[in-house]
C-alpha cells in the first residue's frame, strides 16, 4: 500500500491556525503515518495541509533575512564587507517535485476519504490544489515553463519504461496559463471569509495569485519583445509572444478587481499618523483589515529572530543587532509630500552644506511609508528616538574635517563622538554601516527580540495595497490612463503624497518600489519588466547598481555659526562595496544538470 511520508513539525505555526485543540502539538514530530491513519480524522487532514503551508517559503522573507541583502534593499552589516557581486544560476530557484508529488497524493486520498463532508473536501482540495499553484508559479517566475505534471502521481517500479516519467517542459505561457486555470476553478470552492491572521488561503488569496500570475506573464510578453536580444528557447519554454499581453493583463485586471470589488479587505488608512499607520498596516496583526494572506508565526514553536538580529543597537533585547541595515537608495526612492525626487537635501547648489536643527529634519515632508518602512536619524522605536551619529564635524584651514571614535565613544567633555548606533565604516560586529535601521515586519512586543522567545510577527504575501497596484498596472497597459490613475492614488493617499495626474511604466515601478520593500517583490518585478540588467549593471558609475549609506554628523566647533546643527554625508556602503551585476543569464535559473540525466526532455535555459 502506498503511504504519505510527513514529518510533522513543531515549528509549523499553520497547525496552531487549523487545530483548536493542543493536543496534536503533543504529537511525535517525527512519527511516519500511512494513509489510513492520516484520513481517519479531520485533525489529521488538517495537520498535512499545516505541514504543506509550512513548505512555500522561498526567496525573501523574515526567517532568512540574510537574503535581503542581495538587491538594492539592503546590505550586511555584519563584521566583514560582503563581496557579493553577481547574481547566482540558481539564485531564488525553485524546484520542488517532490512537494507536488506528495500533493497529488494527498489530493487522491482526499477526494476519497469517507470522514469529510463533500463541502469540507471541496475547501480542502481547493486550497491544497492553491499551494500546488503558488509551487508552479515559484518554479516559473525563476525558471520559466516547467513540466506540468497535473494530478498524476509518478510511481518508479524496477524493469518499467523510466520515459513514460520523463515529462517535456511546457511552455511558459502554458505554466502562467495553468496557475491562471487552476487559480479561477477554485476560487468558487473556498469561502471567502478572511482567515485568522491570512495564514490559511480564501477564495481572494486565488484571486490575487491570478492577478499575480497573469500580470507576470503580461509583462514579460511585452517587455520581452522590447529588449534586444530577446531571451526565448526554441521551444517557448521562456519567452511570451508580444500578442498575448493585452489577454494577460484583461486577466489580472478582473482579478484584482474581484479583490477589490469584494469588499472583505481594505487598504488601513485608520490612524492620524500615516507614518505609524503604515508600519501597523503591514506588521500588526490586530484588527487588520489589508493582509488576504501570510506566512504567520506564532509563540512558541514558531515565532522568527528578524526583530532579535535587526534591531538598532540601543534598542536590543539581546546580544545581536544590525545584522542587515537598509540603503539609502531605499530611501530615497521614496518621495516628498510635493516633489517627486526623493534624493535627500544634504548639499545646496553651490555643493555646501545643508544644515538641519536635528537630525530627522532632513526626512521631514517625506513620504509616510518610508517611516513605517525604516528606522532613520532622529526617528522613534519603541517610544524612544533612535540616535545615530557617526562623529563630530569641525572646520579647520576653511576645510571641514571629522572626529570620530568606537561606537558609542564619547569626546574629553563629554559630548557623544560616535553614537552606540554609528552609523560607522569598520567591521566591528552588530555595528550599523548604513545609517538606518529596518522598521517594517521589527516587532514592538516586550521581549520579541531575544533569542528565547523571538517574534510572532508575520511575512506577508498578499495585501489589498497589491490588488490596486495590479489594477492600476493592467488599467496602464491597456490605455486606461483614468482608471489606473485612481487606483495608483489610492495607495500613495497613504502615504501623504501628492496625487499623480499622468501615469506610465515608471510610476508604477517606484510605486511597488516603496510600498513592497522587503516584501519580495523587487527582484521578480525588475525581472519581469526586463530591467534588473539595466538597474544592476554591474558599473560603479550608476547609483542604482551601487549601495550607498548616510552618515550623519554634529557640528561641534564654537567658532562656526552652525555650531551644533547636522549635516549629513553619503557614502559608498562600506559593507557592500561591489555595484550589483545581473545579466541576462540570471533571467531565468539554469536547468540543473542532476535534472536533464534524470530527464533528458529537460532542456536548458538560454546563456546555459
Amino acid at each position: 500500500m502506498k503511504k504519505i511520508i510527513y514529518r510533522f513539525l513543531l515549528a509549523i505555526i499553520s497547525s496552531a491556525s487549523f487545530v483548536a485543540c493542543s493536543d496534536f502539538l503533543d504529537r511525535d514530530p517525527d512519527k511516519i503515518l500511512s494513509n489510513e491513519q492520516i484520513f481517519s480524522e479531520e485533525i489529521m487532514i488538517k495537520s498535512v495541509i499545516a505541514n504543506f503551508y509550512g513548505r512555500i517559503n522561498w526567496g525573501q522573507h523574515v526567517r532568512d533575512y540574510e537574503q535581503y541583502i542581495y538587491i538594492d534593499e539592503a546590505c550586511s552589516s555584519r563584521e566583514n564587507p560582503d563581496q557579493t557581486k553577481d547574481f547566482g544560476n540558481g539564485h531564488w530557484r525553485v524546484y520542488d517535485y517532490g512537494l507536488i508529488r506528495e500533493i497529488n497524493l494527498f489530493l487522491k486520498d482526499l477526494r476519497a476519504t469517507e470522514v469529510l463532508s463533500d463541502t469540507e473536501k471541496k475547501q480542502y482540495e481547493a486550497e491544497v490544489r492553491f499551494i500546488r499553484a503558488w509551487t508552479y508559479f515559484n518554479m516559473c517566475r525563476s525558471m520559466g515553463g516547467m513540466p506540468i505534471v497535473g494530478d498524476v502521481i509518478f510511481d518508479y517500479k524496477p524493469g518499467m519504461d523510466v520515459t513514460t516519467l520523463q515529462y517535456s517542459r511546457s511552455t511558459e505561457a502554458e505554466l502562467y496559463d495553468y496557475i491562471i486555470k487552476e487559480c479561477e476553478e477554485i476560487a468558487p470552492m473556498m469561502s471567502d471569509a478572511p482567515t485568522v491572521n491570512g495564514a490559511r488561503a480564501n477564495r481572494w488569496t486565488a484571486q490575487m495569485l491570478r492577478a499575480r500570475a497573469a500580470i507576470y506573464a503580461g509583462s514579460i510578453a511585452k517587455y520581452n519583445s522590447l529588449i534586444t536580444p530577446q531571451i526565448t528557447t526554441e521551444g517557448a519554454e521562456v519567452g511570451i509572444a508580444a500578442d498575448k499581453a493585452n489577454g494577460y493583463y484583461q486577466i489580472a485586471l478582473a482579478a484584482s478587481q474581484e479583490v477589490i470589488k469584494s469588499g472583505k479587505y481594505t487598504l488601513q488608512d485608520a490612524r492620524s499618523d500615516k507614518g505609524v499607520n503604515f508600519y501597523e498596516a503591514v506588521t500588526v496583526k490586530d484588527n487588520n483589515t489589508e493582509i488576504i494572506w501570510s506566512q504567520d508565526n506564532k509563540y512558541p514553536g514558531y515565532a522568527h529572530e528578524f526583530t532579535t538580529g535587526n534591531s538598532p543597537f540601543s534598542h536590543k533585547e539581546d546580544i545581536d543587532a544590525n545584522n542587515i541595515v537598509p540603503v539609502l537608495n531605499l530611501v530615497e526612492d521614496f518621495e516628498y509630500k510635493t516633489q517627486r525626487n526623493g534624493s535627500l537635501k544634504l548639499r545646496d547648489d553651490n555643493g555646501e552644506y545643508i544644515y538641519y536643527d536635528n537630525a530627522k529634519d532632513v526626512f521631514a515632508d517625506k513620504d509616510a511609508r518610508l517611516y513605517g518602512t525604516v528606522i532613520y536619524p532622529g526617528s522613534v522605536y519603541k517610544g524612544k528616538e533612535v540616535y545615530y551619529q557617526s562623529g563630530q564635524k569641525y572646520m579647520e584651514d576653511g576645510v571641514w574635517k571629522n572626529r570620530i571614535g568606537a561606537r558609542g565613544s564619547v569626546d574629553s567633555e563629554g559630548d557623544i563622538l560616535t553614537a552606540e548606533n554609528g552609523p560607522i565604516r569598520d567591521n566591528t560586529n552588530f555595528t550599523n554601516k548604513s545609517g538606518f535601521n529596518i522598521r517594517k515586519f521589527i516587532d514592538e512586543t516586550p521581549a520579541s527580540g531575544t533569542r528565547g522567545r523571538g517574534s510572532e510577527v508575520w511575512f506577508t504575501r498578499f495585501r489589498f495595497s497589491e490588488a490596486l497596484l495590479i489594477a492600476a498596472e493592467a488599467n496602464m497597459e491597456l490605455g486606461n490612463a483614468a482608471d489606473a490613475i485612481t487606483q495608483i492614488n489610492k495607495v500613495r493617499a497613504r502615504g501623504g503624497i501628492q496625487d499623480l495626474t499622468s501615469i506610465d511604466l515608471e510610476d508604477i515601478v517606484r510605486e511597488r518600489r516603496v510600498e513592497f520593500a522587503y516584501e519580495n517583490h523587487r527582484y521578480w518585478d525588475l525581472k519581469r519588466w526586463r530591467k534588473a540588467h539595466t538597474v544592476w549593471n554591474g558599473e560603479d558609475g550608476n547609483p542604482k547598481a551601487k549601495m550607498y549609506a548616510l552618515f550623519p554628523y554634529k557640528i561641534k566647533d564654537a567658532t562656526h555659526p552652525q555650531n551644533g546643527k547636522w549635516v549629513f554625508d553619503k557614502q559608498a556602503a562600506h559593507m557592500a562595496p561591489y555595484p550589483r551585476y545581473f545579466q541576462y543569464r540570471n533571467y531565468y535559473n539554469f536547468i540543473d544538470q542532476s535534472w536533464i540525466n534524470n530527464n533528458p526532455k529537460l532542456v536548458k535555459n538560454p546563456y546555459q
